[in-house]
């Protein structure tokens, strides 16, 4: 497989808009970051896990013909944002999109984007096959996808996914036991760092740290990435050796 971080910001991204701090103002390409997404490939499978708001240029700079499903972490706007430029992939491809989200997601896609659900559509608008998942196993063309429940904030949940030997976790502040074990034994595991302070909705740095530092992946990422963390070339020295702080661009072959 290999995977390849699309975006590893988080809603703002880096820079922010009218930021002038020392990261936002950062010339390494390392400490520009989209809007969280990665893509997963195998021989015959490309998936993307989030369509935030960078989609259309994510895939642009990727050079990205085809896609073969979209799988969905949770219902907000920098993770989902940007479903409607699917409508390429509908008119190259001739077919859907096949988008695998909760039933509490599909209720917001089909609110926010209700253009594309309605009986009389609009020619040109994106065509969207909607797949109900819960928590638990289901497959995309037999490519067996797990999803992992984790809390986000209060009691709302959002899914990460293991496929295979790589976990992708974002916007996790908590991971309850039984959803640990689903991840124990990723070869490669994706987890969220918003900053160095604590949150109240994310992982900090060294929540994050402790959590791969308990589970020894050989590999492990940082993502979803505040401009409040620090500049890449600093953070990183700071790490674990197995601890990478993603980056945009980064491809991971495993």
């Amino acid at each position: 497989m290999v995977l390849t971080f699309l975006g590893t910001g988080t809603s703002q991204g880096i820079p922010v808009v009218a930021c002038d701090c020392n990261v936002c103002r950062s010339a390494d390409p390392r400490d520009k970051r989209l809007r969280s997404s990665v893509m997963v490939e195998t021989k015959e499978k490309r998936i993307i896990i989030d369509c935030g708001p960078d989609f259309r240029q994510q895939m642009l700079r990727e050079n990205i013909r085809s896609i073969d499903a979209i799988l969905i972490t949770h219902a907000h706007k920098d993770h989902l944002g940007g479903l409607d430029d699917v409508r390429a992939f509908n008119y190259i491809l001739q077919r859907p999109a096949e988008v695998y989200a909760s039933d509490e997601v599909q209720r917001v896609i089909k609110n926010e984007f209700s253009y594309a659900f309605v009986e009389n559509k609009y020619p040109g608008v994106p065509e969207i096959n909607l797949h109900l998942i819960g928590n638990r196993r289901f497959d995309i063309s037999g490519l067996a996808i797990l999803p992992v429940n984790v809390l986000h904030f209060e009691d709302h949940y959002v899914f990460g996914y293991r496929i295979g030997d790589l976990t992708y976790i974002t916007d996790a502040i908590d991971i309850p036991e039984k959803e640990m074990k689903k991840i124990a034994g990723s070869r490669v595991i994706i987890i969220n760092a918003l900053r160095k302070k604590k949150h109240y909705s994310h992982f900090n740095l060294s929540e994050a740290v402790a959590i791969l530092e308990k589970l020894k992946p050989e590999q492990g990422f940082l993502t979803h990435i505040s401009h409040q963390m620090g500049r890449y070339e600093e953070v990183q020295k700071e790490l674990p050796s197995f601890i990478k702080l993603a980056y945009d661009e980064l491809r991971v072959e495993y």
